[in-house]
């Protein structure tokens, strides 16, 4: 796609917009034709290539795992089991030294984001015009569009509204623990007496407010920050493999350079992806932990 009359800030831009279904300034819905037009559709619009590969890869991590889950013998573990039983013996340690409550869903949650994360990552590996190319195919030949107008990302951890859309319903289940194990007075309590507190009565009116100001920032910081720091990642990986993609496009000396530099980011990038999944899992078990520890109030 590199070659086909698009320049190189074009072939970014394209690389970078989303395939979106939303509501046209006229009233219909239907794809957005242009970066411009998806970005027009506002928040009620649909980035269909991510939630279609968000999807997918969720229920390939369903069916793998009960396929294995079926299959399991008594007998000492080989292939797949074997593979499963290491990642849930993994993610088991991982919840019992930082998770110091009691709550079942807490270990299957923590298995079920690092897998699925990882495979969201995953699909950066896959050279960048491998499956938008096939769809920009369909697209033209099935519906005759503009090849230049049909948009595919691959990969749901670059769009920060897949990131936001995790982290978010790790942080809603976080307020949710929080009000539950200490209450509405507890919760309170831990978001204004503390970091600064007093025996004066007066005083600590005084601190109360200061107090709120600094934790509720902490507090939105959680889904902030375990967000952005996925979406910043992968996104950097993205934006490289792109720059490399364009290389392709430079003559056969760069094209060949450029596939050495390809091979030895996806090898480092492997690291990144999986290092990205097991923050998330790790940060979502100590944002549990975190609701579940009831301190002096």
């Amino acid at each position: 796609m590199a070659s086909e009359s698009l320049t190189a800030s074009d072939y970014i831009k394209h690389h970078l917009t989303n395939l979106t279904f939303g509501q046209h300034p006229d009233g219909h819905w239907g794809l957005a034709h242009s970066a411009e037009e998806a970005s027009a559709m506002g928040f009620w619009a649909i980035h269909v290539d991510t939630m279609f590969w968000s999807i997918a890869l969720g229920a390939l991590f369903l069916l793998l795992l009960r396929r294995v889950a079926r299959k399991a013998s008594a007998d000492t573990p080989v292939g797949m089991q074997n593979f499963v039983e290491w990642i849930v013996d993994f993610v088991n340690g991982i919840v019992k030294g930082g998770f110091t409550g009691h709550n079942p869903m807490v270990a299957p949650m923590a298995l079920t984001i690092f897998i699925w994360v990882f495979l969201i990552n995953f699909m950066d590996l896959i050279p960048v015009d491998w499956l938008p190319q096939v769809v920009t195919m369909l697209g033209s030949g099935l519906f005759g569009m503009d090849p230049h107008h049909v948009y595919f990302r691959v990969v749901p951890s670059t769009d920060p509204n897949a990131t936001f859309g995790m982290s978010l319903a790790v942080f809603a289940l976080m307020i949710y623990y929080s009000f539950k194990i200490k209450g509405v007075g507890g919760f309170a309590a831990e978001l204004t007496l503390h970091p600064f507190s007093s025996n004066n009565k007066l005083l600590q009116l005084v601190f109360i407010p200061i107090n709120f100001l600094l934790e509720f920032v902490s507090l939105l910081a959680k889904p902030l920050s375990l967000s952005l720091r996925l979406y910043g990642n992968m996104f950097a990986g993205e934006m490289i493999f792109i720059l490399i993609a364009l290389m392709y496009g430079g003559g056969w000396i760069l094209g060949i350079f450029g596939g050495f530099l390809q091979l030895g980011w996806a090898i480092f990038h492997v690291l990144i992806i999986t290092l990205q999944a097991f923050i998330f899992m790790v940060l979502t078990v100590v944002y549990m932990d975190l609701a579940y520890q009831v301190g002096e109030h």
